[in-house]
């Protein structure tokens, strides 16, 4: 999904370099041999037109500031002091409030059929594309060639997120020429991958398709799909914030998958303040201990499935985190 890159204040307003125009370098990426076996591929096990793909490959533009961004997007780069005034903000729940209103049937539709809240699936959309006010302006195709075939760190992951694209293009009828999204190839208002998209987006609006740019029905339908196959429990909480009595029992990196029973850590010295307690939370369910560097200091929070499922969508604790206050401020 989304990776944030850097951030530039003007005036105010919080822009992503994902959303903005790329600089780019002539490269013709057709004569390049593992771009020819690629092709190959794609026309003997999928039925591409070769004259086609030699085309769109002789006119792919090399994104440099790609390959910049990639090596180090912002969930590795800022603590959660700095990341969270970025994504949970006063405007941001202002307009995810609107957002909600403005969709109330069809996020109330959405929940019913995938059991997953409506603040949860706005505060995706809210966090992913500003709810689709930022999609990206970075050809796919071209930042997935450029990213397939030079980053070698991650190569082998892109070409096959080319692959899906071009699928995908011919199983949507969309011209590769006007896809736009991340710098990473995330499209669309909620910000799917290539592999994601064909997997996991929705027919929510039923006109046949799944537009994941235009349709806000099938963007609803399928950021709920995505959270419902990845094991979303309907009615579970997220995450609880806790006390600690001995720092030794904490990971030094924060692991995402829930490893320990509640029970366990509690036996370890963490505790949980009243609202907590007052959730009757199963103990034999299993948590992952976090810890975060806030704006008042360390924070140690206990990340249970649910929160897992949000680091599915991207694989950052400071993400899910950010989603979660996110859409907690949503209720309000």
């Amino acid at each position: 999904m989304f990776m944030l890159r850097k951030i530039i204040i003007s005036n105010g307003l919080v822009f992503a370099l994902a959303a903005m125009m790329p600089a780019v370098a002539a490269a013709n990426y057709a004569q390049h041999p593992d771009v020819k076996q690629f092709i190959n591929e794609m026309v003997n096990q999928h039925g591409f037109d070769r004259d086609y793909l030699e085309e769109k490959f002789a006119r792919v533009k090399k994104l440099d500031n790609v390959l910049e961004s990639i090596a180090k997007p912002a969930e590795k780069e800022l603590t959660w002091k700095r990341y969270r005034p970025i994504f949970v903000t006063n405007k941001r729940t202002e307009k995810g409030k609107k957002f909600i209103h403005n969709n109330k049937a069809v996020l109330e539709r959405a929940e019913k059929q995938f059991g997953v809240p409506v603040e949860v699936i706005a505060a995706i959309i809210g966090v992913e594309s500003y709810y689709g006010k930022y999609t990206g302006k970075y050809t796919v195709f071209d930042s997935l060639t450029t990213l397939g075939f030079g980053y070698p760190k991650r190569g082998t992951f892109f070409k096959g997120e080319l692959k899906h694209f071009l699928l995908l293009s011919k199983e949507e009828n969309i011209d590769i020429d006007t896809m736009t999204g991340s710098y990473a190839g995330a499209m669309g208002m909620p910000q799917f991958i290539s592999s994601s998209y064909r997997e996991y987006a929705v027919d929510f609006d039923g006109d046949g398709k799944r537009d994941l740019w235009n349709s806000m029905p099938d963007v609803i339908g399928s950021v709920a799909n995505y959270f419902s196959r990845h094991g979303w429990t309907q009615g579970d909480s997220v995450v609880h914030q806790v006390d600690i009595k001995n720092t030794s029992i904490v990971r030094k990196k924060n692991s995402l998958k829930p490893y320990a029973m509640l029970s366990q850590l509690e036996s370890q010295g963490v505790t949980f303040n009243e609202k907590s307690k007052s959730q009757n939370l199963d103990k034999k369910q299993l948590a992952t201990l976090l810890h975060l560097k806030g704006k008042k200091g360390n924070e140690y929070w206990l990340g249970l499935n649910n929160f897992y499922v949000i680091t599915r969508y991207n694989h950052s604790v400071l993400y899910a985190m950010a989603v979660f206050q996110l859409s907690e401020k949503l209720k309000n």
